[in-house]
């Protein structure tokens, strides 16, 4: 198994500390809209690029864990690739912590394959966490929000809050039958319909918004295209 080691900072409402953090498994889930309608509104819009829709939902996929990145920039195979800001739950040292990155994924090889879609492109997350028993009383209003640089144009891209997803208890309860996350264990909790559609960027930022206690984490990074042979 491997495994890889991430240094961040860990916000508490009365003090910061920066710890390194061993993931040993990273994991996306997906359809996980609380609202039936909202749900549908993104399979439709995957739909429309090619993707079939699942079986069932939600559906959760397994990434190395070493796809997790906290750099500014990564590179990607060509120019059908796109982000899209989640939600992301760290279980260590027997404390969940909360944090939000960018599920990146190849739409192209989406259209044959979601699970190796998954597996094409690095997952950048943002260097800080929160307790999530800091934001478990209110997490409902918990906003994300991601803006999309296209061509030197930067632009609203998703948002909305946290309650259009399934909340943390039921994401983490259907992965393994109710049993709770793993030690070491990293999962995204899926994400929002993308405003005027999917579409790749030059630049990704995302953000997830406190409102009740004043704060903000953010992140973002360049996509750099390589050519295709």
């Amino acid at each position: 198994m491997t495994s890889s080691n991430l240094p961040f900072v860990v916000k508490r409402q009365q003090r910061s500390s920066a710890e390194i953090f061993r993931i040993d498994h990273a994991v996306i889930a997906g359809w996980t809209g609380r609202d039936p309608a909202a749900r549908e509104k993104h399979i439709a819009e995957l739909e429309a690029l090619g993707v079939k829709r699942p079986a069932t939902t939600p559906v959760y996929y397994r990434v190395a864990s070493s796809r997790l990145t906290i750099d500014d920039r990564i590179e990607v195979s060509g120019r059908a690739s796109s982000g899209e800001v989640e939600f992301m739950l760290l279980r260590s040292g027997g404390v969940t912590y909360v944090g939000v990155g960018s599920d990146h994924t190849d739409r192209q090889v989406e259209t044959y394959d979601v699970t190796v879609s998954k597996q094409m492109c690095e997952k950048p997350v943002a260097p800080e966490l929160w307790l999530f028993d800091d934001v478990a009383d209110h997490w409902d209003r918990l906003t994300l929000r991601s803006w999309a640089t296209i061509d030197g144009t930067r632009a609203l891209y998703q948002e909305g809050p946290v309650d259009t997803m399934l909340a943390p208890d039921a994401v983490i309860g259907g992965y393994l039958n109710g049993a709770p996350l793993p030690e070491g264990t990293a999962m995204f909790g899926g994400t929002l319909a993308a405003r005027g559609g999917i579409r790749p960027a030059d630049r990704f930022d995302f953000e997830i918004e406190d409102p009740v206690l004043g704060r903000r984490i953010r992140h973002g990074y360049e996509v750099i295209a390589l050519p295709l042979a």
